[in-house]
């Protein structure tokens, strides 16, 4: 009976639902209509709005029309008027009244007309607006028949409601018997509740006995495991008292052995030190005396060694005594305080061993290298230090220099005031060697942060900071009371030295120096306005003179290479073919008449390489190392550019032509360009490494490399990689440099030494190292390479295609030729001497000008 009751309930739900359902549909209907009964309505109102103004409108149209039609009349009544005016003068003074009326009211018949006009317009918007009133009221039909059904369905829905009223008074019957029948049934749910509860304790207690069960036989097992381990930790402790008794022998011969080991070390340094103290001074590395050197300048700036104690143990270090090697080995681990002392009692009388030389320059390789002045700076400072000469450099402090290539760079407890722009401002000044070379870098403190960068030139205020780093330099060396014999000064940047010695620091006590200037480039000549010289002190009216710094072209700039070569007393350039070019006017752009009238102290010297740094048996860059007695390790670096390149290697003897060089219209750009398609004519392989800074330039050859990504034959690599230039000098058969100037060249040396064979364009030191094979006009023993004059692509032809046909066609010929260039000498020793020899005249006139100013004063 409940169940079907339950039925019964649940129908009577779900027609309630259902019904509930349609009601809800029927009333949102509803809602629907009612929107739009009175959206109808709205609408109705607003017509009937405007129909009250359309009639208003036709009423007020009406009115002017019969205004229109009184004004005709009025004309017919004026010519009347006119008439009886004529004959009597009372009418005729009406009449002008009536006349001024009538023309105010003409002026009134205007303005109803153009009223009348906008009245048309708005009858047609009043017609439109009738269509539109129209077709709501067809509108509000169709709502109202709507309106009509809906209603229909409200009186449906009303039925339903009342049907759904007594369906509910059913339910509340149902729900109140229900109940009864639950009441009734209360007792018997109460004995299943207990017996359900007596089920949940059986299974409790049957869980329980299966755990103690599961327990009992874990308990077991775990006193089984509890013996074995017993046993295994018996054996454990058996094993560990015999390890201990082995670490205890492997510990005590392990000690006696650290005690052998400390004894054989201990006589390693006492033999180590004995070798040290009796072997000859000239055995020890040159950092060894570089850094001594600076250590006793920095206990000198520093205020902690007396100036003239200090030069005399700086003369005995610069002649590399044995005895202040001894002093300093004896007490090096000591404090500073005891190594100074100790050094102190070996002052005595000594005499000078050589020459005291200053390079101050902009760039020195490695640690600031742009290009090849930084390669002369260090290979002639080292190459002049081996012939027993004080040699020191004055480097600006970039902050993006390779420090890692400095030793024992410190900071001394010193500051140097240079003057700038009418005021002193302080440079911190660092100190250490590099390559074995004492190195003085000068740190100013100056709110434009001259050298803090991230780049060595290329700045707008270039001229500036180079004029502030030059006396910021000179008043170093007057600061720290150096005596030198030689102040060398390098290109535009420190052009500025020569005049500011000679105008400004030998007055004050600096003048013991003789001044020597190289020009690298005379491309870059460090023009300015004439005014800018006057931030570092110079006299602007003294010096902007034609006989002095003023240029040559423009007289109102002043030319640094100009005041170099003027106020220097040794003038040199970087090889003696270019030192001729630049004597004619387009070598020595607008300083050729200059160069004349110094041409006394003016001279070109080749320079050298540094023939330690690029040893093809030594370097480290290269896979496999070679020499002229060995050349294998060559052609297995060849093969590995090769590989490396993605380059075809199934025949050796194809030859490989290397170029290494800046994309620059100086470098011969369109004869490199030529050169690359012309190697592949001729069945060649090419390699390029370098970059343009011109951007068009750059993206040409960008495109060449993009051209050749894939070829078997070509390859572009267009930026600059110190390791892979290494690998091309150790790959390459042939080496091309077709510059239209080149005013020394270093790359043709190295390439040289790497046992490739150059091909060059005769100008500048390329003329000067580079001699062709078959001209006979020149000595066997010296012929060297192939070379071409005319700065054309048949010129290049014509030394490429010979270079590449003696290749293939005579490879003895060409071994024998490549021993013979890698054993060619190119290093700094002859030209250093050139120099050494300069120096030393320069200062026997300065010492026989003296002699002759003294006994003239007598």
């Amino acid at each position: 009976m409940i169940k079907g009751a339950e039925k019964e309930l649940d129908q009577v739900h779900a027609e309630k639902e259902s019904l509930q359902g349609e009601i809800d549909l029927l009333s949102t209907r509803l809602a629907e209509t009612d929107a739009r009964l009175k959206y109808a309505a709205q609408e109705k109102i607003k017509n009937e709005l405007l129909a009250d103004e359309v009639e208003i409108l036709k009423k007020e149209i009406a009115e002017r029309e019969s205004i229109w039609k009184d004004g005709k009349d009025l004309k017919v009544n004026n010519t009347t008027i006119k008439e009886h005016v004529s004959q009597s003068p009372i009418i005729a003074g009406e009449l002008k009244a009536l006349a001024a009326e009538n023309e105010s009211l003409k002026e009134e018949v205007k303005v109803l007309k153009s009223k009348l006009i906008e009245i048309s317009k708005n009858g047609q918007y009043i017609a439109e607006m009738e269509k539109e009133r129209l077709a709501l009221e067809e509108s509000t039909k169709q709502l109202q028949s709507k309106l009509v059904i809906a209603e229909a369905n409200a009186s449906d829905l009303a039925k339903v409601k009342s049907e759904c009223q007594v369906l509910q008074r059913k339910v509340e019957h149902l729900q109140a018997e229900l109940e009864k029948s639950t009441e009734r049934m209360l007792l018997p749910d109460d004995i299943t509740s207990k017996n359900q509860a007596l089920q949940e304790k059986i299974d409790r207690l049957e869980e329980a006995l299966a755990q103690a069960q599961v327990d009992k036989s874990l308990l077991e097992q775990t006193q089984e495991k509890n013996l074995l381990l017993n046993e295994q930790i018996k054996l454990l402790e058996q094993r560990l008292l015999e390890s201990d008794n082995d670490i205890k022998a492997q510990l005590q011969i392990y000690q006696e052995e650290v005690q052998a080991f400390q004894r054989s070390l201990e006589q390693l340094k006492h033999e180590n030190n004995k070798r040290f103290l009796d072997g000859p001074v000239q055995d020890l590395p040159w950092d060894f005396w570089s850094n001594l050197l600076l250590c006793l300048d920095g206990w000198m700036l520093e205020k902690k060694m007396a100036f003239d104690d200090a030069k005399i143990l700086r003369d005995m270090a610069w002649r590399r005594e044995s005895r202040i090697r001894d002093a300093y080995a004896q007490c090096k681990d000591k404090n500073e305080k005891d190594i100074i002392a100790n050094l102190l009692k070996l002052i005595k009388a000594s005499t000078r061993p050589g020459l005291h030389v200053v390079h101050i320059a902009a760039e020195m390789a490695p640690v600031a290298k742009v290009g090849g002045l930084g390669d002369v700076v260090t290979g002639l400072g080292k190459a002049l230090q081996k012939k027993g000469h004080l040699v020191e450099i004055i480097l600006p402090k970039y902050d993006c220099m390779d420090y890692s290539r400095v030793k024992n760079l410190k900071v001394l407890d010193m500051q140097i005031d240079s003057y700038f722009d009418g005021q002193l401002f302080k440079s911190k000044v660092w100190l250490g060697t590099v390559e074995g070379l004492p190195v003085y870098f000068i740190e100013p403190h100056h709110p434009a942060k001259f050298f803090w960068r991230g780049q060595f030139y290329g700045e707008g205020d270039d001229f500036r900071r180079f004029t502030f780093f030059s006396r910021a330099a000179l008043e170093f060396l007057l600061q720290s009371g150096k005596k030198p014999d030689i102040i060398h000064c390098h290109d535009w940047q420190t052009a500025f030295v020569a005049p500011l010695y000679w105008d400004i620091y030998a007055p004050q006590g600096l003048n013991s120096a003789r001044i020597a200037f190289t020009c690298h480039n005379f491309e870059y000549q460090g023009t300015e306005s004439a005014a800018a010289l006057a931030s570092c002190g110079l006299d602007v009216q003294q010096l902007n003179r034609p006989d002095r710094m003023q240029d040559n072209f423009r007289h109102d700039r002043v030319n640094a290479v100009k005041g170099g070569i003027v106020f220097s007393n040794i003038v040199t350039t970087v090889s003696p073919t270019y030192a001729e070019e630049v004597r004619a006017s387009e070598g020595g752009r607008g300083l050729h008449l200059t160069l004349a009238a110094h041409s006394k102290k003016f001279l070109g010297i080749l320079n050298g390489i540094d023939t330690e740094a690029w040893d093809p048996s030594t370097d480290p860059l290269l896979d496999f190392q070679y020499s002229a007695n060995d050349l294998n390790g060559k052609a297995e670096n060849k093969a590995a550019l090769r590989k490396f390149l993605g380059l075809a290697a199934s025949d050796a003897r194809i030859p490989l032509v290397g170029c290494i060089t800046r994309i620059v219209p100086q470098k011969g750009v369109h004869l490199i360009r030529h050169a690359i398609y012309r190697t592949l004519e001729c069945g060649g392989q090419f390699v390029l490494l370098g970059f343009s800074p011109i951007p068009h330039i750059q993206r040409e050859f960008e495109g060449i490399a993009n051209q050749f990504c894939e070829h078997p034959s070509i390859r572009l690599i267009l930026k600059y990689d110190e390791v892979l230039s290494h690998y091309i000098y150790g790959a390459s058969d042939i080496f091309i440099i077709p510059s239209i100037f080149e005013p020394c060249g270093l790359t043709q040396m190295i390439a040289m030494r790497y046992g490739s064979i150059p091909v060059v364009r005769r100008t500048g030191g390329l003329n000067d190292s580079v001699f062709d094979v078959d001209d006979e006009t020149i000595p066997a023993k010296i012929r060297n390479g192939f070379t071409f004059s005319a700065a054309d692509e048949q010129g290049l032809n014509h030394a490429l295609d010979r270079a590449i046909t003696y290749y293939r066609k005579k490879p003895n010929w060409w071994l024998e030729l490549v021993k013979k260039v890698m054993m060619i000498d190119f290093s700094w020793d002859s030209s250093a001497s050139q120099y050494e020899e300069l120096y030393e005249k320069a200062l026997a006139r300065a010492r026989s000008q003296q002699a002759h100013i003294s006994s003239s004063t007598r």
